[in-house]
């Protein structure tokens, strides 16, 4: 039997590989028994999926164990995102929520995630809790399954419609007038998701000029990566020209990522629309709260929070971090440089839908294009240049050593101060910084660099690659 491995953001396999009916069960079975545990088993359990391919089928599988457990099951009716599922856990004042997804992973993934019930990224005191219960019923075996049709016959099977709660409470934070009062024209990449319908419906509703593409569902993602990155955007690049569109925005598999395109079919970083969101939030909205941000994210934020009179909070890599924060009060924004944000009167998880119509909401209250908001940004606060390097790691030990015993110059940089909130984060002279961190799923060293300027950011690469080539001789 494949291992199990619950991580932080659920556990994904291959599907008929790892990804199997029986193991599907099994996590369920486990997050049943937590359930339980917990003294939470008088409340729903939500179960959602996404477009992938038997979605729908795991989550009755899904379905199926839970009731047998003697737990009311809400099972949605259709394919939503993971955000929907997660504002759903509250809605329904339900003790969690299970997510049949594999986020921006390639087609032949499918994986599950768990959503406690403050509908936020599971701690990791609960995952690990959660991978032991996956261990003790893999050991007993001791699964329980009923049908479907028996689950509905004790009652213990709903199946809901989600999406109209779900939209009602991004009407309340989205301002519909100024949208309806704009100019804007957008096209809108679904990436054959489960947030098909979403951004484009809403603008639709507020009478927003938009053109949907890849709006159907497709378990194979049109062949592509469902990730909205510079490197799987080009046909919403593309669009955009062609459109004379005021700005493209994409979601990822799931839609709890955002993708941004200007007018000219330039990409957008989530380091710059998180630096753009803070700036609308405070000037547009008027609202304070404190801004929450990964070690790997841009500092530009700490300038902001800085001029702003805000606090500024630096959490682990991981939405989960910044969740927990969030759920503390009184965040402004909260995000990641990997294209996760969420805001402050919503629910501590990512969500793509919400803050992809932000987005479109700060063009129209500005009545600019997004490259022309991000110059007037930089004007105020000053331009910074990043980038990440993922580099293969020729030994394990290589990283703990640079943890454990950093260099004292990077390139021509002094490093001014070392922190290891995350890995080894490296400030160095003149404003610049570096974090040097294992990738968790794979056998590379994540290494995040920042600079006040261009020349500056090619010096630490450069520097960077030559410790590759030395550690490869």
């Amino acid at each position: 039997m494949t291992t199990i491995r619950f991580g932080t953001d659920g556990w994904r396999d291959i599907i008929a590989d790892g990804f199997t009916v029986e193991n599907v069960r099994i996590v369920a079975q486990a997050i049943a028994s937590y359930t339980k545990e917990i003294g939470q088993q008088e409340q729903p359990v939500l179960v959602g999926h996404d477009t992938r391919f038997l979605g729908r089928r795991f989550a009755e599988e899904v379905a199926a164990v839970l009731t047998a457990n003697d737990i009311r099951t809400y099972l949605v009716n259709e394919a939503a995102p993971t955000p929907a599922v997660a504002f759903g856990v509250k809605h329904f004042a339900a003790s969690g929520a299970i997510m049949i997804t594999a986020s921006h992973n390639p087609p032949e993934y499918n994986g599950i995630k768990y959503i406690p019930e403050y509908a936020g990224p599971a701690t990791p005191a609960i995952t690990q809790r959660l991978e032991e219960w996956i261990t003790e019923t893999c050991q007993t075996k001791s699964v329980r399954t009923i049908s479907l049709a028996e689950a509905k016959a004790r009652k213990l099977l709903q199946v809901i419609v989600l999406r109209p709660h779900y939209e009602a409470h991004l009407r309340r934070m989205i301002n519909m007038d100024v949208l309806q009062n704009s100019s804007l024209s957008v096209v809108v990449d679904a990436m054959h998701g489960a947030g098909l319908g979403y951004v484009s419906g809403f603008l639709s509703e507020a009478g927003v000029k938009n053109v949907g593409i890849r709006e159907v569902p497709d378990a194979a993602f049109g062949g592509d990566l469902p990730e909205p990155n510079d490197k799987h955007l080009h046909l919403l690049k593309k669009e955009v020209v062609e459109h004379q569109a005021s700005l493209g925005l994409a979601n990822d598999g799931d839609a709890d990522r955002f993708g941004v395109v200007d007018r000219f079919g330039q990409y957008i970083t989530p380091n710059e629309a998180l630096v753009l969101l803070t700036y609308h939030l405070r000037k547009n909205r008027g609202l304070t709260g404190r801004i929450v941000r990964t070690v790997a994210t841009t500092h530009l934020l700490d300038r902001m929070a800085t001029h702003y009179g805000l606090e500024l909070v630096e959490t682990p890599v991981g939405f989960k971090y910044v969740g927990e924060e969030m759920r503390k009060g009184d965040v402004l924004i909260g995000g990641e440089e990997s294209g996760g944000a969420s805001i402050l009167g919503h629910i501590p998880e990512k969500d793509g839908v919400l803050i992809n119509l932000l987005l479109a909401e700060m063009c129209a209250y500005e009545n600019k294009g997004i490259d022309q908001i991000l110059r007037d940004v930089y004007e105020q606060f000053g331009e910074l240049f990043h980038t990440r390097l993922d580099m293969k790691l020729p030994e394990k030990q290589w990283v703990q050593q640079m943890i454990a015993k950093p260099p004292a110059l990077i390139g021509p940089y002094q490093v001014l101060e070392i922190q290891r909130v995350d890995g080894v984060k490296l400030l160095l002279e003149e404003g610049h910084w570096v974090l040097i961190r294992p990738s968790g799923t794979e056998p590379l060293v994540r290494i995040y660099c920042e600079a006040t300027n261009a020349n500056a950011l090619q010096k630490l690469q450069d520097a960077i690659r030559e410790w590759f080539l030395e550690i490869n001789v």
